[in-house]
């Protein structure tokens, strides 16, 4: 298998490289390639400019105003967008409700709801997780009942991404009881100003708010804010998470973080000598990009498959493992290798004051988390002992 892009590919890259760099506020470029997340408005803006440009939807169908693109064209231009440091697309909108609605909302919901998506009109989060309803999703807890033609909805949902900043939630909630878990539930849409919706931070580890408790309290809305047939939401929410594992192996990311290791590593002088001539430090960072070339070949033989009509297969399972350890390993030695200067104040989490040392260590507590969403990777190992060996 020739796993080398042909000169239209080639070209493709340097035509995306070149708008990044033209139309990317240096800026957000800096923020991202700090590890901090971008504000809604710098990720309005950038969206924006790739709708003008057409790009805005990449994964989308033409007639949903998307480009159009093969599977290679997505995933070369996630990669150059990675790599140059600009702000990832609102997934939750963007990558994971929009599919569904496309597949299985009313017309009215595709007509109304996907232009806002493309142009963050409306800005999305996922009611998934709940207080001991994680890995097993089926096991959520919070409810909603018809009364006339309402819904009213009451219960609780953790690990929120974002719920803070959004306007709308994608809820699955268990809207009858049913002899299997994974029965009974379905997907609401909520607005987040809907009376009765509490949103409650949580702050993590490096010092960010990024996710939320979010609490339902007799919150009501019409009958007609569901996706597709009640009772099915499972079905929904399957098809919804098989779209979040799209590109979660992050190979171009992993490709700009190693590049800032190197750069780091020959910039940082430790007995006498640059720490890249380490031998011992030297050897992590050849591991580091073994692996992330074993990593992007992997993608590229996924996506050579699905190019040519194959059906995903266990690579997305070990895209997901993969991809996450590696992001975390290669935080760990940028942080290793700013050593202690990473320990500081983070009183300024978020913004470009701190130094990219703190920011560093900032970024390897928030990727803990990369091996546990997504489904966690004991999950996915179970997934693929099952599906490849048969335990």
């Amino acid at each position: 298998m020739n796993l080398d892009f042909d000169d239209e590919a080639i070209a493709f890259i340097a035509e995306v490289r070149t708008f990044v760099r033209a139309n990317l506020a240096p800026e957000t470029k800096a923020r991202v390639l700090l590890g901090h997340l971008p504000d809604r408005e710098e990720r309005t803006v950038w969206q924006r400019a790739l709708v003008a440009r057409g790009w805005g939807a990449p994964a989308w169908p033409v007639e949903h105003g998307g480009p159009g693109w093969s599977v290679v064209q997505r995933y070369l231009f996630d990669e150059v967008l990675s790599e140059e440091g600009a702000p990832s697309a609102p997934v939750f909108g963007m990558s994971m409700l929009a599919p569904v609605l496309m597949r299985y909302g009313t017309p009215e919901q595709v007509a109304v709801l996907l232009p806002r998506i493309l142009n963050i009109d409306d800005w999305w989060c996922q009611g998934f997780s709940e207080p001991n309803a994680g890995s097993d999703l089926a096991a959520v807890r919070t409810r909603a009942r018809l009364d006339g033609d309402e819904w009213v909805i009451n219960g609780q949902k953790i690990w929120t991404t974002l719920a803070h900043q959004a306007d709308r939630i994608f809820c699955l909630v268990r809207t009858e009881d049913a002899p299997k878990k994974q029965e009974g539930l379905s997907i609401l849409l909520i607005s987040m100003d809907a009376p009765g919706i509490t949103v409650k931070p949580i702050i993590t580890i490096d010092g960010a708010h990024e996710v939320n408790e979010v609490f339902f309290d007799e919150v009501r809305i019409s009958a007609g804010d569901i996706v597709g047939e009640a009772g099915k939401g499972w079905d929904y929410a399957k098809y919804l998470l098989g779209h979040e594992r799209t590109g979660i192996a992050r190979v171009g990311q992993s490709k700009r973080e190693i590049g800032r290791l190197k750069e780091l590593a020959a910039a940082t002088v430790r007995g006498g000598r640059a720490l890249r001539e380490d031998p011992v430090f030297a050897n992590r960072i050849a591991s580091l990009e073994v692996e992330l070339r074993a990593l992007e070949l992997t993608t590229l033989r996924m996506v050579s498959a699905l190019h040519a009509g194959a059906p995903p297969g266990p690579e997305a399972n070990i895209l997901k493992i993969r991809g996450s350890e590696l992001q975390q390993d290669v935080a760990e030695a940028i942080m290793d290798a700013w050593g202690g200067a990473a320990f500081g104040p983070t009183e300024d989490a978020g913004g470009l004051e701190a130094s990219p040392a703190v920011a560093a260590a900032m970024t390897y507590f928030n990727l803990r988390k990369v091996s546990i969403y997504g489904g966690s990777n004991e999950i996915q190992r179970n997934i693929l002992a099952r599906s490849l060996l048969g335990l």
